[in-house]
């Protein structure tokens, strides 16, 4: 059977032993020939998923220099005349400010692991992780750009505020010829905020050492881990043979179901050590399987994403 993604596949190795050959490049390559004509699907999907979500998406909500209205409010002795709203205080005998929204726009970096282990998907799930991964990714740059955020890719694309950020950002990555799991940290500043989408099966030093250096540079970081419900049960049993869609590594085991509990704790380990981590660092982690709703994720995602926009006080131009 087809590997389990880069962390089953060395847990395992270390299990037994096994045999190493090349690439399967053809399929690599295949697999990175699609992207470019999934992107279309995806956007859409990713819209639907976005329109969901957006009743309620964060705003300032509190008053403000911005162009949105907030609220009415009695005006106060020894404010300035030229804030009272006078059609509004001509309907009774009270004086009223309008007030508008406080907007200060943030840079919110978008990342989605597109490397080959993204591709796995087993019987247990319609969608393959890195289609969920973009979804996630588009819908959360829908929903960003609607409120008048800086998004963009580390590395690929600068940060800008953009009504169309979803489909620049489509465009941008049907050209990645060479996807990285982690992306590139020079672009990330203080302030701003990074979500990095993707299985996070990478050896876990590589994945905590790129965690430590962005939180080292001030950023906040929301990591959302996607798995297939294949490498969180490992239902194997019998003869089976496991590839690393990554290095073609493959191992075959005679009783696969005497692996399951090493796996397991393995797993959970990796996952508790990246979550330790991000609790320290302030930073929010969800886990998410490609068998639930994609607007399950996006739900959580936005309540955690916002709560942090809501609760920032910094000023615009960050």
């Amino acid at each position: 059977m087809e590997g389990l993604g880069r962390l089953a596949a060395s847990r395992l190795a270390r299990a037994g032993s096994g045999e190493t050959d090349g690439r399967d490049w053809p399929q690599i390559v295949a697999g990175g020939r699609t992207l470019a004509d999934a992107l279309p699907d995806l956007l859409v999907e990713a819209r639907q998923v976005a329109m969901t979500t957006s009743a309620g998406w964060h705003g300032r909500r509190r008053a403000g220099a911005g162009e949105n209205f907030w609220q009415f409010r009695p005006f106060i002795a020894g404010e300035p005349v030229k804030r009272i709203d006078w059609r509004r205080s001509a309907r009774d005998n009270h004086l009223y400010v309008r007030e508008r929204e406080w907007e200060a726009a943030h840079t919110v970096w978008l990342w989605a692991d597109l490397s080959p282990s993204m591709l796995f998907r087993s019987h247990l799930s319609d969608t393959v992780k890195r289609d969920r991964a973009l979804v996630l990714l588009l819908a959360l740059a829908d929903l960003l750009a609607e409120t008048g955020e800086r998004v963009g890719l580390p590395g690929l694309r600068r940060a800008v505020a953009d009504r169309h950020a979803a489909e620049r950002i489509a465009a941008t990555l049907a050209h990645v010829s060479d996807p990285v799991s982690l992306p590139e940290g020079r672009d990330i500043r203080r302030f701003s905020d990074v979500v990095l989408i993707g299985d996070l099966l990478d050896p876990l030093d590589e994945t905590l050492a790129w965690m430590q250096k962005v939180a080292g540079s001030g950023a906040r970081g929301h990591l959302v881990m996607v798995l297939d419900p294949v490498e969180e049960t490992f239902p194997f049993s019998g003869r089976t043979e496991f590839r690393d869609p990554e290095t073609g590594f493959r191992l075959t085991s005679g009783k696969a179901e005497t692996w399951r509990t090493a796996y397991r704790d393995r797993l959970e380990a990796h996952r508790a050590a990246i979550g330790e981590v991000a609790r320290r660092a302030g930073w929010t982690f969800l886990v998410h399987h490609t068998d639930r709703p994609a607007a399950e994720a996006m739900l959580v995602l936005h309540s955690r994403l916002s709560g942090v926009l809501l609760n920032d006080t910094g000023g615009a131009g960050r």
